[in-house]
């Protein structure tokens, strides 16, 4: 019998990764350039080289796992819909209150993000629900039609609705998207706030609805693209794509919950760092750090578990979900991997300001035109040139020689930009370059270990991405790390990582109900009733519920707090005491006391739902053979004449540095302070003497 395949495809700023594995676990990788202007066409060119290098009959090919940034780029960039937003009247300018936070304190010249929704084309509508879904004000239908009229006038392409309360009953804003439909066609694309988010929290759930609207008809237009241009080189298999949570989901659920696929890229990443921990049985505290192209990514891993939140902001330079910065970005409440992104990648401009000062991004050169030294046009000078400069990557060729490097070009642009200007010398400036470079990066990892109150020195660091290995050893010696890990594939990792990746979904049902007031027989009733909306969305996406393994967990509060805790519960068995006793612990452990009075307040229950689709891995196939060439190195004490090897050249003893380890798919540097060696696996462990 032919074999089968899956593949998995994660595009970033500079290049799209690829990783093909068939059904006897064999993997195998490719690296090719993005293209901005359309990313399907770069997938497609991608899985055609990889297709004819094999020669795979793409009728084989029975699945295909993305990963996306066009979510996140299309809010940062500010390229989404023209978008509508019709909600209870009286509530126009919740967008615009927010929570009266800001990123920044002390600061009176702050100026908050422009909502997504002008005020213009914010619309209200007559009606009311009471916090219980009763009817206090009947739905205007008038209102909706005239809002309508507008949307048409204004040429909107998408509408969020966000009614008030619309979480305990959805009747509304049903009947308003019915009214719209009729009246704007199928191409203006709608989705309603409860549908995405059935919670509390009027501004969270309105939010999170015009991101998804405002983003939607990028993705529907992304996935029209994506399936036709599979369909042209033959491949006809399902697409799922990877949501914010680290699970998969099928395309055109995507397209309804567009705003799910923000972060959908760095997930994977951590996905991928969380079942390399579980399945070497290494110790199960891990900080993951991917850097690519145009970003550096962190996330935090304990007990072989990836750290989650349901509440992030994207559109703040640094994307992340801390409670202690908030209100600089755009609020998305569903689930998250808890991921730090700061815009520093190797793609990454090197600049200077009016003062002398030198930046290193956040804006990148992208893969069109790209760093000066890759030969496509770039002008401005790039991280990727600074490392060029120092000898840290290869002056020739990158990718196992499919990228050729213009290393006096990028030397050239580096010295005039920035080195003359200040008066420096070429390497002396370089090198600060990428120490400040670093001290960017640092904040990326200290946004999820410091800051949540852990120690980065006890955890290991997993290096990734295309440039993660070429700085890690700087990376942790700044934060005080002793033990790296770079594994097998380290420059394709998150593409890899969907390959590892299962279907998950999440259901909830709102409640604010007192818990010593809850029936008997209501706790079970609601586990049924979230268990059968679970099997009925698994069976229309053609997932084999038989498969499926659900996990229940609740949102509890004392009443009148503000925010809840959630408290996993046992989807067979237990009952509200245990729920409340779990509770009471977590505040303890979380606040410091709990309380003996307090009612306490169950506000949502949560119905998370998983079915295994991980493919099995056996080995790598081997990657493109090319020529290494030892070369001078810049480790701060001017160059230094250094070995470059590849991967399979190291032992299971410690080799001392330094030296440079080139693979197809990436770079790693092992400086003189540190040592490396190969595992029983073929990764790389590094360990760093502190300074």
């Amino acid at each position: 019998m032919s074999k089968t395949y899956r593949i998995g495809i994660d595009i970033g700023g500079t290049f799209t990764d690829i990783a093909l594995v068939d059904d006897e676990g064999t993997v195998e990788i490719r690296k090719v350039a993005s293209t901005p202007d359309d990313y399907s066409r770069g997938i497609a060119l991608g899985l055609k080289a990889i297709i004819d290098d094999f020669g795979i009959d793409p009728g084989r090919v029975a699945g295909i796992v993305h990963a996306t940034t066009v979510a996140t780029n299309t809010i940062l960039e500010f390229k989404g819909a023209v978008t509508g937003l019709i909600t209870t009247a009286g509530f126009r300018d919740v967008l615009e209150i927010r929570r009266l936070r800001i990123p920044v304190l002390y600061d009176l010249q702050y100026d908050k993000p422009q909502p997504l929704v002008p005020r213009r084309l914010r619309l209200e509508a007559r009606e009311r629900l009471r916090p219980d879904g009763s009817v206090k004000t009947p739905l205007n239908e008038d209102d909706v039609a005239r809002a309508a009229e507008v949307f048409r006038r204004e040429k909107v392409e998408a509408v969020a609705i966000s009614y008030l309360h619309a979480y305990a009953n959805q009747a509304h804003e049903i009947r308003t998207e019915e009214i719209l439909r009729d009246a704007l066609g199928d191409g203006v694309y709608i989705c309603r706030g409860a549908e995405i988010l059935p919670e509390i929290r009027e501004y969270e759930r309105t939010s999170t609805a015009v991101v998804n609207a405002y983003v939607g008809p990028v993705i529907r237009n992304y996935a029209d693209a994506l399936a036709g241009r599979l369909a042209e080189i033959g491949i006809d298999a399902p697409i799922e794509m990877m949501h914010s949570g680290g699970g998969i989901m099928r395309l055109a659920a995507s397209v309804r919950r567009a705003a799910a696929l923000v972060e959908s890229g760095p997930a994977a990443g951590v996905i991928a760092c969380a079942r390399l921990v579980r399945g070497e049985g290494r110790g199960a505290n891990i900080i993951s750090f991917d850097m690519g192209g145009t970003t550096a990514k962190a996330a935090l891993i304990e007990n072989g578990a990836a750290a989650r939140t349901d509440e992030y902001e994207v559109g703040a330079g640094i994307n992340l979900s801390s409670k202690l910065v908030k209100g600089g970005g755009y609020p998305i409440k569903m689930p998250f991997i808890d991921v730090s992104e700061i815009g520093a990648g190797g793609g990454s401009i090197v600049s200077l300001d009016s003062l002398g000062r030198v930046a290193v991004g956040p804006e990148s050169a992208g893969s069109m035109p790209g760093p000066v030294c890759y030969g496509r046009g770039g002008t401005q000078a790039t991280l990727t040139d600074v490392f060029v400069t120092l000898g840290y990557i290869n002056d020739v060729t990158l990718a196992g020689g499919s990228i050729e490097v213009d290393a006096e070009a990028g030397r050239a642009a580096l010295r005039q930009q920035i080195s003359d200007p200040l008066g420096q010398d070429l390497a002396v400036a370089a090198r600060g370059i990428l120490m400040l470079a670093v001290s960017t990066m640092t904040r990326a990892v200290k946004a999820v270990s410091t800051y949540r109150g852990r120690d980065p020195r006890d955890f290991s660091l997993i290096a990734f991405g295309g440039n993660g290995p070429v700085v890690a050893a700087d990376i942790a010696s700044a934060l005080g790390i002793q033990h790296i890990i770079v594994p097998l594939a380290a420059g394709v990792f998150s593409g890899f990582g969907l390959l590892r990746s299962d279907v998950e979904q999440e259901f909830v049902q709102p409640l604010l109900v007192d818990t010593k007031q809850m029936p008997a027989d209501m706790l079970p009733g609601i586990k049924a009733r979230l268990r059968d909306r679970a099997m009925d969305a698994l069976r229309a996406d053609g997932y084999d519920t038989g498969l499926a393994d659900y996990h229940f967990s609740a949102d509890l509060r004392y009443f009148g707090q503000a925010y809840e805790l959630n408290i996993p519960g046992d989807m067979n068995g237990g009952d509200i005491g245990a729920l409340e006793e779990g509770f009471h612990c977590e505040h303890e452990r979380t606040n410091g006391h709990r309380s003996t009075t307090d009612p306490v307040q169950l506000v949502n229950a949560r119905l998370s739902v998983t079915v295994p689709m991980a493919s099995k891995i056996a080995r790598f196939a081997p990657a493109p053979r090319f020529e290494r060439t030892d070369r001078p190195v810049n480790f701060g004490e001017g160059p230094v004449m250094t070995a470059v090897v590849g991967r399979e050249a190291l032992k299971s003893s410690y080799r001392p540095g330094p030296f440079i380890i080139e693979d197809y798919d990436c770079t790693c540097v092992v400086p003189p302070n540190a040592s490396a060696r190969l595992d029983a696996l073929g990764n790389i462990e590094i360990e760093v003497t502190p300074a």
